[in-house]
């Protein structure tokens, strides 16, 4: 048995800009297990400036990891070791799952075999007014009811002045409306802007102040009339602890799981149960994976039985994605069984 290790750069059809700047590219890494003719792999889905372990040594540990695993028992088992390497630790998951899979269906549902759907949100990149406008109309005409909107980046008035419209146009019982500060905002600036956010029937607000402000955080949560989710929050906080005392101090109304930021499914899946354990809504998120680990991530959160409108929608971002049967449908991404696999862009 083989383990081995690839880089691929994804490249953005137009730059995809948020509060902590424009991306261009997003670097994927993936882990393949070989064994004779059967064969898994995995996306280790980091983003660089945000994944806790983004750090210079990364690929050195993949490529120590490649040397050290030689059996499919030492991958199971190191699995469970790799907590602070969360994304390597969510594409070895992965991979060893593809290789017990057939087909790459990890998770198989009336979702894998096509009798289903999912329902995503549409999301809006930060940029000019009419740049965002435009997206908005395309989101509309693409059937999406439910909108996820980045804030906090032109101005919060131009981008208050956009929701505005938009709920003018359709009310919350027509389109739902999200928001996404990834931290712009200060403690202070923070409660006036969800107060007058509340007030044009948005759903959330994921992360209004940057994470690590545990005390203001919880202080937002509880004088905040607008629901507040914790997206970045989570990341780097691995002991079972430590992420107890955040869900109990914080107490937010809705926590996003990015499975790569999180340490892959079985990690995620145990913020699931905390979090509903506390009656904290939660729905599953990309980290914008190429559509390979999304297509993995989208049969797992199929089966997590969730009711909220996911983050899965990003498999149109890039130029040069990887083929695979995930599509979009009116607002919902959908899985089509005899669709084609191209993985031959991967070069091990």
């Amino acid at each position: 048995m083989k383990l081995r290790w690839t880089k691929y750069t994804l490249n953005f059809k137009q730059p995809a800009g948020t509060s902590r700047g424009v991306l261009k590219t997003k670097d994927s890494y993936f882990l393949e297990i070989r064994d004779g003719e059967q064969w898994g792999l995995g996306e280790c889905g980091i983003l660089r400036g945000l994944s806790a372990d983004d750090r210079p040594d990364y690929e050195d540990k993949l490529e120590a990891l490649c040397q050290e695993l030689k059996s499919l028992e030492q991958i199971e088992q190191t699995i469970g070791e790799l907590d602070e390497w969360p994304s390597i630790q969510a594409g070895l998951e992965m991979a060893l799952l593809d290789f017990k899979s057939e087909n790459h269906i990890l998770f198989p549902s009336d979702f894998t075999d096509g009798y289903e759907r999912q329902p995503i949100n549409g999301l809006i990149w930060m940029g000019k007014l009419d740049f965002m406008l435009e997206q908005m109309k395309q989101r509309i005409e693409q059937g999406f009811l439910v909108i996820k909107m980045k804030i906090g980046a032109i101005g919060i008035e131009e981008e208050l002045s956009l929701l505005e419209k938009f709920r003018s146009e359709f009310g919350p019982h027509e389109l739902q409306l999200r928001v996404d500060a990834n931290g712009a905002f200060s403690e202070q600036e923070a409660l006036p802007i969800l107060e007058r956010l509340d007030k044009l029937r948005i759903h959330s607000i994921e992360q209004p102040i940057k994470a690590g402000q545990h005390k203001a955080m919880a202080r937002l949560c509880r004088k905040s009339p607008l629901p507040i989710a914790l997206d970045e929050e989570l990341i780097g906080v691995f002991k079972e602890e430590e992420k107890i005392a955040l869900l109990d101090d914080i107490n937010p109304r809705f926590i996003i799981l990015k499975p790569s930021f999180l340490g892959g499914f079985k990690k995620s899946e145990a913020w699931i149960e905390m979090a509903e354990k506390r009656r904290i809504g939660w729905w599953v998120t990309s980290a914008l994976e190429s559509n390979y680990g999304l297509s993995a991530i989208a049969q797992w959160n199929y089966n997590l039985y969730g009711h909220l409108a996911s983050g899965l929608g990003t498999g149109s971002l890039y130029t040069n994605n990887l083929e695979s049967p995930l599509q979009m449908v009116r607002g919902t991404v959908a899985f089509k069984p005899d669709g084609k696999w191209d993985l031959s862009p991967l070069s091990f």
